[in-house]
């Protein structure tokens, strides 16, 4: 007799920020999930990210595993994997400029990290028997990130039937949301964004003033959801 499965499977890419956070939550209310992974591939968040990633995963009851990408040093030369430098401060304003906002995202861009990321999720996918793997992008980044868009992951899709014997397919459940419709669906399921990093720097404290902070802050307001926010953070220091 053939086993059949309620769900479909699927392999969280877990970033520990509030995209990949959410995605992983809305993906878990359709999928069986096998399991989380991220990557350490030298970013200064590094500490930061993964220990947010661990404390998501570990509240969705779900095994995490981190895979380390020292090779990512000898390729990218930005603020993101080199502390000498000093990460773009773009005011709020700026972030709805295309100009400014590409400006921004030029100094922080990663070669192909997002393809490399998919690559290795999709063979642990295969191994895993997962059917999808769950990213967390955004239509408002994939302004000025290419590699936040649709038609990427429709390529990335069209590949993946020839490089995984199973067809693994990558889904994005924030793919078409702003970061405000993000937090509102969030806020709406009560999900644990204290436990989130979403800062590009990796010190005790948010930074507040790089790219993703200030894009963090303003979905925040916008969603009308700071006081929810503040409430659940006030809960997780006690």
């Amino acid at each position: 007799m053939t086993e059949t499965r309620d769900k479909k499977t699927a392999l969280l890419m877990l970033s520990g920020g509030l995209d990949s956070t959410v995605a992983s939550y809305l993906a878990a209310e359709e999928y069986d999930v096998l399991l989380a992974m991220s990557f350490d591939y030298g970013q200064r968040a590094r500490r930061r990210e993964l220990a947010a990633s661990y404390g998501i995963a570990s509240g969705m009851g779900i095994e995490h595993r981190t895979v380390f990408l020292p090779f990512f040093r000898e390729f990218t030369s930005g603020p993101l994997t080199d502390v000498a430098q000093t990460l773009p401060t773009p005011k709020t304003a700026d972030l709805d400029q295309p100009d400014l906002a590409q400006e921004s995202a030029n100094h922080v861009w990663v070669p192909n990290r997002n393809g490399i990321f998919i690559a290795i999720g999709a063979a642990w996918a295969e191994k895993l028997k997962a059917d999808v793997l769950v990213v967390g992008f955004n239509a408002e980044e994939a302004r000025t990130f290419p590699d936040n868009s649709a038609d990427f992951v429709s390529k990335q899709n069209q590949a993946l039937q020839y490089s995984t014997a199973n067809g693994v397919q990558v889904i994005a459940p924030t793919l078409a949301w702003t970061k405000e419709q993000i937090v509102s669906a969030a806020k709406e399921r009560d999900l644990p964004l204290e436990l989130a990093w979403s800062c590009y720097d990796g010190g005790d404290q948010v930074c507040g003033e790089c790219e993703s902070c200030k894009r963090f802050d303003r979905a925040i307001d916008a969603a009308d959801a700071r006081a929810w926010y503040q409430d659940r953070r006030k809960r997780l220091k006690r």
